[in-house]
Formats: structure tokens, sequence, C-alpha cells
């Protein structure tokens, strides 16, 4: 018997809720205590600490001989499972399932576009899981579904959030916990040839929602659809345009422009059709979120609404007992979140898809000043800076003093991007020269100096930059090429009226200690990228444009 076999044979004598409503999955929700009511209708729930966040040291992907070469196993995110340990645990979460007096069960689909929209099943043993489900995945479409070239590969997820694995049964077989001195107790694993998922012991939302988004962005490139991390937006006129960006970059507040209509904030894929975000909803950080700054959000995660109808959840945020709540305190988690569907926002695109895009921005938050505040990329130079997914964070230390850490993280999202890099990189050239799409890079950062010296750009200026590009005014400037990073950097852009700050070297006090910090940040480019891609299969002429090479 097969594993569905076993499954199928298990559901069949329990009770088991299939498919309910919306309004019913809210009011099991709240029945089983899983989640309460705020005063605005929206639920809160909280987890255990260790599911604040991800837990990446046990998201681990089954390894076998038939398709162990398309994962990039040297890549420090893809942990391998033997198939005899991911079996196991199934069991183990078949015997929670046994054990619950209730399980819901829904069937969404991941992709807005019918042509590769993958079927998904959950099976879970808390209501709140599957409310989840329905704010993230899109609704069932029986059309959409025989239309798929997914429609005979469907997903299966299980999960049981809050309950734990019996660690004594996996030691030598999962990873041991150093803060515990014992075996982990919780798995996120995939087997993505038998098209299988497990969320066991984690309470976090993100672990549902991006495991299938992982899995998504393995199963694309071998259709030769492009999965990206990014948000999407389309302009009056129809032209699409995709912002890529770590946190902290902007990516959700630039792609927020009142003159162009969402498509999502966060998982796309582009394919001969064009653009399709592979989600219903949002998952937004909540931390230091203010209705002033951040209108769309606080709505959507906090208009008043009776709460059968409401469904958003807060998850891990400061609630007092009264119902209010404090989202600038951190005492619990700085990673608190709220869920809620697209349509809860103001300015979308209601069926998610649009045609190909016509530019692509990559956002980079440079606190060491280097990085030009706008430049365009050749064709190789895109695909090099899709493989570094660069930017930079702060790292405090002890006396209080903050350097700028230089952060790589392919395709701007590493963790959810099992395949060899290769796969991804080359799709994107592909359709760069398909569609005569134009890549641009956005320096949210410094200017004037590093951080701690010079100051953030100012949020007006960086509209104007991306303004700039999505009307291809931009390409009326003389460019040049930027000594350190090889970009080609604009002389003049319309909105900027010093064109001197364009070049960050102007902006510095003493220009010696600009090249001196230019030469640092270009040679730990090159450093990265020997390290991650030196035995990859990355051409020269890619290689050719990395900083510091």
């Amino acid at each position: 018997m097969s594993l569905l076999d076993d499954l199928d044979g298990m559901l069949s004598s329990l009770s088991v809720k299939n498919n309910i409503s919306r309004e019913d999955m809210i009011k099991a929700s709240v029945r089983r205590r899983e989640a309460i009511v705020l005063k605005c209708g929206a639920l809160a729930t909280w987890t255990r600490p260790e599911s604040t966040g991800r837990s990446p040291k046990d998201t681990v992907i089954v390894k076998r001989s038939s398709s162990e070469e398309t994962i990039d196993w040297t890549s420090p995110n893809n942990l391998p499972v033997d198939e005899e340990t991911f079996d196991m645990v199934w069991a183990d979460i078949l015997q929670v399932f046994k054990e619950a007096d209730e399980l819901f069960i829904t069937d969404r689909l991941i992709g807005a576009d019918p042509k590769y929209a993958l079927p998904v099943r959950v099976v879970t043993d808390k209501a709140l899981t599957a409310l989840f489900t329905d704010n993230m995945f899109r609704p069932w479409s029986e059309e959409a579904a025989r239309a798929s070239i997914f429609k005979d590969r469907g997903f299966t997820l299980l999960a049981s959030p809050d309950m734990k694995l019996d660690h004594t049964k996996y030691k030598g077989k999962l990873r041991e916990n150093p803060e515990k001195k014992r075996t982990s107790n919780m798995m996120v694993g995939m087997d993505m040839d038998r098209n299988l998922g497990i969320v066991f012991g984690s309470a976090y939302g993100g672990s549902i929602k991006k495991l299938m988004f992982t899995v998504m962005n393995y199963m694309l490139p071998g259709e030769g659809i492009l999965p990206i991390h990014c948000s999407a937006n389309e302009g009056k006129d129809g032209d699409c345009a995709l912002l890529l960006g770590l946190s902290g970059t902007g990516k959700t507040t630039l792609s927020a422009d009142p003159s162009r209509a969402l498509l999502g904030d966060d998982e796309h894929g582009w394919s001969d059709n064009g653009v399709a975000n592979f989600e219903n909803g949002c998952y937004a950080k909540l931390i230091d979120l203010s209705r002033e700054k951040e209108p769309e959000i606080y709505s959507a995660c906090f208009h008043d609404d009776d709460y059968l109808n409401h469904g958003s959840i807060i998850e891990n945020a400061m609630v007092y007992p009264d119902g209010e709540f404090d989202l600038f305190d951190d005492a619990f988690t700085p990673n608190s979140r709220g869920s809620y569907p697209l349509r809860y926002l103001s300015n979308i695109k209601d069926s998610s898809v649009s045609g190909h895009p016509g530019t692509i921005l990559f956002l980079t938050a440079d606190a060491n000043s280097v990085i030009p505040p706008v430049s365009k990329l050749t064709r190789e130079q895109a695909m090099l800076w899709f493989l570094m997914g660069y930017t930079s964070k702060l790292a405090g230390t002890e006396t209080g003093i903050k350097e700028p850490v230089s952060t790589f993280s392919r395709f701007f999202g590493q963790p959810f991007m099992p395949r060899v890099p290769e796969d991804y990189a080359d799709l994107l050239g592909e359709k760069m020269d398909m569609h005569g799409t134009q890549v641009y890079l956005i320096n949210t950062g410094w200017t004037g100096g590093p951080y701690g010296t010079g100051h953030r750009i100012d949020l007006p200026l960086t509209r104007k930059m991306v303004e700039a590009c999505l009307t291809g005014e931009i390409e009326k400037s003389e460019m040049r090429k930027d000594p350190y990073f090889k970009v080609m950097v604009p002389v003049s852009c319309p909105g900027i009226e010093d064109s001197s700050m364009l070049d960050p070297g102007n902006t510095w006090e003493n220009r010696a200690d600009y090249e001196a910090r230019a030469r640092k940040l270009a040679d730990e480019f090159a450093a990265y990228f020997q390290k991650a891609y030196g035995s990859q299969n990355i051409s020269d002429e890619i290689a050719a444009e990395c900083p510091g090479r």
C-alpha cells in the first residue's frame, strides 16, 4: 500500500470536516480555543516560542537517486532526509490523526494561471490551520484543476502543528538539537517525487505557506516556468512589473503603488502566458505596523467586521485582556504576522494574472552606501545579481556600534529555491531575451556614507527612480559603467534635481573612503560567488560580471 492509501483508509473511519465553509472554519477555530476574537473581529493566536518563525534546520527534503541531481545539496537550506525517516513521520502523524477528535480537509490550488495551478489537499487536526490555507491558497476550481499540467500530480500535505514527535525514536535520523540536548521533535518535510509533505510540530503559519511554495519552486522550472519570490503589479496600460528584494529593502512599500494594481506581494510564476500569483492572500509582518504608514495592510488585518465574516489571523502579536493590541511591542517575538485574503486590499487585480513583465526591479538596501541608487543591468548582469540576491543587514555589537553585514540570498529567496542554481538563472535570461524585459537595480539603502554616517535614501526620491524605470524615461539618460560593480549608472533621472547623488561616491565626504568601502564590498561579492557557485555550472559570461572578479 502507498502512503496515500494508508491516509485514505484512515480518513474513511474518522470524523472529518471536508471542505467546510469559511464561516464554519472560523467557528471551529474559536470553539476549539485555537484563537480568540479581537474587538475588530479578527482572530488572534499564539504559538510556542519555537514556532514564532520558520524552522530551517528542521526543514528537509527526501533525497533519492532518481531526483538528487535536480536539487542543489550544497545549499545550506537543502537538508536531506531518507525515505524511511519520512515514512516513519508520516505513520506517526497518521496515528495522531486517529486519536484526534476532529480532522479538517481543504482542497485548494496554488497558482492563478490554470495552466499550472497545483492541486493541494491539506489534512490537519487544527481548524485554524484549515482557515490559514483558505486565506493563503486559491479557491478550488474543477475546471482549473482539469486544465493544469499538474492535474495528475496533485500534492498532499499533512499538518499537525501543535503535536510533537517522540524524539527518542528519531535519534540518528533527525538533527540533534543543541539547545534541548536531544533529537529534534519536529519536521517540515517534502517528498518531491511522491508529492507529499509533512508539517509536524511547527505551528508557525509560514511553515505551511513556504513548504508549498518551495514545492512550486521545485516543480515549475522542469516545465519551463520561472518561479520568482517577488511582488508584482500592473499599470493602467496593462504593463507588468516585478519587484524582488529581501526583508527591509522596501518590496512591499514600493509595490503598493496607488497607480498600479497589485497581483500579489510574495510568490509568482512567469510562464509562456505571462505572470501569475501563486497565492490567494498575504502573510504580512506586523511589528511596528501603523495605520498611518501602511493603511492597506492595517485595514486588511484589523478592519471591523463580524468575526464570522472576518477570518484574518493575527499571529503572535501583543494583545491585552481587553482586546486591544500593541504592534510595537516585540516582547514575545519581532516576527508577529497577519494572514488575510488579497481581496481585503483595495487596489488589486482580481485575476492575479498579467502579461510578460516589461520591467524587473532588484531591490537592495546597501548600508555601505556604495551601490548606486539606480542602475541598469545587462542580461548577464541580471542573471548574476539574481544569483547573488544581495542586501546588507545591520548587526549590533555589545558596545552598540553597528556595522553593515553583507547578506546574499540566491534569487532573493534562497531557503525556498531548492533546484540547482542554473535552472533559475538560465530561465531568467531566456525570458528576458524572449520578451525584451529590462532589469534595473534600485538601492533603497544609504547615501552620504555608510550606516552611522550617512542616511537612508529618501523614499520620495526612490519612488521617482522606480517611476523612471517603469516608464522607460531612465533610458533617455546617458549611462556610465560603475567601476566597482560594473552596472550601468544614469547620469540623470527625471524627478531627481541633484543628479550628482546618482554616483554614490559624490555623496561621501572623503572619496578615498568611498573607494575603499566599494572595493571591500566588491571583494565580498567575489568571495561569496566563488564559495556558492565555484563548482556550479555557471557560464563564464555571467561569472565575469561579478564585482571583484
